[in-house]
C-alpha cells in the first residue's frame, strides 16, 4: 500500500464514520477506493476530506443526492480544495435559506396553533395559509406541502 492510500477501518477512524457507511458512500459514487495488492480496499488520503464534507452537508439538512450532483462536477483525481468548498457551500446555501425560513416560520405558527387550539383547516395558517384550499371547492383536498 502506497503511503498516500489509507484503508477503510483509518478513513473509519479519522472521520469518525462507520465503515458501513463508508461503503454505502462508495456505492452512492460519493468516495472511491481502489483495491491493494492483497484485495483489500485502500483509499486515497484525500478521502477524509470528502467524508467529512458530506458529514458537514448532512448535518446542514442537505441531501445524498444533492452532495453527489455537487461533487459530480468537482475533478476525481485531486484533494477538494478550499475554491471547490466555496463553490459547493455557495450552491447549497440558497436551499438552507429557505429549509431555513420555512422552519422559522413552522416554529414561530406553530405556537399560535398550540395556544389557538381550533383544529380547523380552514382557517389554519400552517396548512391553508389565506384559505388556499377554498378555492379547490368542497369536499376533502391534499394539504400542500404533504405530497
Amino acid at each position: 500500500m502506497a503511503v498516500s492510500e489509507i484503508t477503510i477501518g483509518e478513513v473509519a477512524g479519522r472521520t469518525g464514520v462507520a465503515v458501513s457507511a463508508l461503503h454505502f458512500y462508495e456505492r452512492k459514487g460519493l468516495i472511491r477506493s481502489e483495491r491493494s495488492a492483497a484485495n483489500h480496499r485502500v483509499y486515497p488520503r484525500s478521502v477524509i476530506r470528502r467524508v467529512t464534507i458530506i458529514r458537514i452537508a448532512q448535518k446542514a439538512g442537505v441531501s445524498l443526492a444533492e452532495i453527489a450532483e455537487a461533487f459530480s462536477h468537482l475533478p476525481k483525481d485531486r484533494p477538494i480544495s478550499g475554491r471547490d468548498w466555496v463553490a459547493l457551500s455557495t450552491a447549497w446555501r440558497q436551499g438552507l435559506e429557505a429549509r431555513i425560513a420555512l422552519l422559522t416560520s413552522l416554529r414561530d405558527d406553530l405556537g399560535d396553533c398550540i395556544g389557538c387550539g381550533c383544529l380547523s383547516v380552514e382557517n389554519c395558517p400552517l396548512v391553508n395559509a389565506d384559505d388556499r384550499l377554498a378555492a379547490l371547492g368542497a369536499g376533502a383536498h391534499r394539504l400542500p406541502g404533504t405530497g
